[in-house]
């Protein structure tokens, strides 16, 4: 039996050849950690790994045992499966024919099923019909009672509309109108009904008219024969007028428009820009009549009025004006006239002396107004450019007499050898009207009053300082200060008194302070004039 078993096991190895797909099912489906069951088994190897010693071969007939009692298992297992399947044919053509029967019995009562399922469609198409039209009913009949509310607000809303106009009260009109508009927004695709298009005309017939008459309004309230200008001492009056008008504006007028409108600003602008035409055209026709006095009281009165704007405005609606550019931020003044003005004696020289040395930086004011109206000042400011050319030639005239007549310092006392007390008045002076010039204008007119200083300063060092240096008779060319600061030996050098030495100290002193002031001033004020060089070649000192 062991030999028949045998030959059968080696006939179906050698005629059952799996594929690598079924063979890798088989795996999945009934795993084995057994290497006889692997797909690739080697019986030497197998052999091998059982007897890897000769030692191990004692244990042959054990193993031998093992794996015939393994193989009788097998055998077994697949007797009674063999066996089991004897009758599977059968049992599977009986639950065949049971399935038919089953399947067609399903078919019959899916049948029966959809049947019935067509008759209650129709039925709920029945049932559903009238609820669609009810649907549209009450859609449409909720649109017309929208509509019709919409209306009946439009036509209440266009008569109280011009019902407020005729009144006059702009505070509701405003909300109201607001209102209206978008209500007739809704009735754009019904324009084609003619109780609809009137409505809307009447709408645009009311804006229409509430803006004409909120300008005539204005113009009732502005009255026009404020806008023209009187002379300039009157200038005081204008702005007085302004400020009242701004105030009654804001009582009245105040609420009826946007806070982000500006209307205030608006209004003083518009009020500046008036005030700046007329003010210049009256100049220009009283040109004669302009005296320095005048000028500076109508300068400082409006400079303060564009003061008294920027602290109540912010200079928003500068900007919306065609061809105004966007105030800038002004940059740091490095302007050392912008101190504070000191008495004009001369006690406070060296106090003087010692700021224009040492100035101090003032910011300048951020004001978005400034020069709004004040501009239409520049092209008059020659009088007042006139005016210290006179006072200065004047004053350079009393230095010479004052000098003349006190006669040179005494020797041995404490003006002996010191600056000249004229100088620091000079200066003192000098700085006042530049102080005056800076808060006009900082372009022409302060080139303009620099460019004469520098006259009389040239005219201080020949008059004063050059004109009254000692006179020798050994120096046919006239005595210099070049001369007096050369060496000279023995016989050649001139011979003077105490006091002549005494007053060519006191020259020469003055004018050292000259060019350092001068030099000073101009390194501090960043302007670059030849003040100082044109001095020094005046009174013939090189620089050290």
């Amino acid at each position: 039996m062991e030999e028949e078993e045998l030959e059968f096991a080696e006939d179906l190895e050698a005629i059952l050849h799996l594929t690598p797909e079924v063979q890798l099912a088989i795996e999945q489906v009934f795993p084995s950690q057994d290497p006889l069951d692997r797909a690739d088994f080697n019986a030497v190897e197998y052999i091998n790994t059982l007897f890897p010693t000769e030692q191990s071969l004692a244990n042959i007939d054990d193993v031998v045992n093992k794996i015939r009692l393994k193989i009788r298992c097998l055998d077994d297992n697949i007797r009674t499966v063999v066996r089991g399947q004897t009758n599977v044919g059968q049992d599977g053509r009986q639950a065949l024919e049971e399935a038919q029967v089953a399947i067609g019995q399903l078919f019959g009562k899916i049948k029966d099923i959809k049947d019935k399922a067509e008759k209650s469609e129709q039925m709920v198409k029945e049932i559903t019909r009238d609820i669609k039209q009810l649907d549209h009913a009450k859609r449409h009949l909720t649109t017309s009672i929208t509509t019709l509310n919409h209306l009946h607000m439009l036509a209440g809303g266009v008569d109280s509309l011009e019902a407020m106009t005729r009144k006059r009260q702009y505070g509701e009109v405003a909300n109201l109108l607001q209102g209206v508009v978008n209500v007739l927004e809704h009735f754009h695709k019904y324009m084609g009904i003619p109780q609809i298009r009137q409505l809307s005309e009447r709408v645009k017939v009311a804006q229409s008219e509430l803006g004409t008459q909120i300008l005539a309004d204005f113009e009732e309230a502005f009255p026009a024969q404020g806008s023209k200008v009187a002379w300039l001492d009157k200038i005081d009056r204008r702005y007085a007028w302004i400020k009242r008008q701004l105030v009654d504006y804001e009582e009245k007028y105040g609420r009826m428009f946007p806070e982000e409108w500006c209307m205030t600003e608006r209004i003083a602008v518009e009020f500046c820009h008036i005030t700046r035409t007329e003010l210049a055209k009256v100049m220009r026709t009283r040109a004669k009549e302009i005296e320095v006095k005048l000028l500076l009281f109508a300068i400082q009165r409006t400079t303060n009025f564009e003061g008294l704007l920027a602290k109540r405005f912010s200079g928003c609606t500068l900007t919306d004006r065609p061809g105004v550019k966007k105030p800038e931020t002004p940059l740091e003044s490095t302007n050392p006239f912008l101190e504070d003005e000191i008495g004009e004696d001369g006690s406070e020289m060296e106090e003087d002396l010692d700021r224009v040395r040492h100035p101090k930086k003032h910011k300048a004011p951020d004001n978005p107004f400034h020069g709004i109206i004040s501009k239409c000042f520049e092209s008059h400011l020659y009088v007042y450019i006139e005016s210290q050319d006179k006072n200065l030639g004047e004053m350079i005239d009393r230095f010479v007499s004052d000098f003349r007549a006190q006669g040179p310092p005494k020797a041995g006392t404490e003006d002996g050898g010191a600056v000249l007390p004229s100088c620091a008045d000079l200066f003192v002076y000098y700085k006042k009207c530049m102080v005056q010039c800076s808060q006009l204008s900082t372009g022409e007119p302060m080139i303009a009053f620099t460019t004469i200083f520098q006259k009389y300063l040239r005219e201080y060092a020949w008059k004063i300082l050059s004109g009254n240096l000692p006179k020798t008779s050994s120096n046919s060319g006239g005595l210099t200060i070049k001369s007096l600061l050369q060496e000279k030996e023995g016989s050649e050098a001139a011979k003077f008194t105490v006091e002549e030495l005494c007053l060519i100290c006191s020259i020469l002193s003055t004018a050292e302070y000259c060019l350092a002031t001068t030099q000073q001033v101009r390194t501090h004020t960043h302007k670059h004039t030849q003040t100082g060089l044109d001095l020094i070649g005046i009174i013939g000192c090189e620089v050290p």
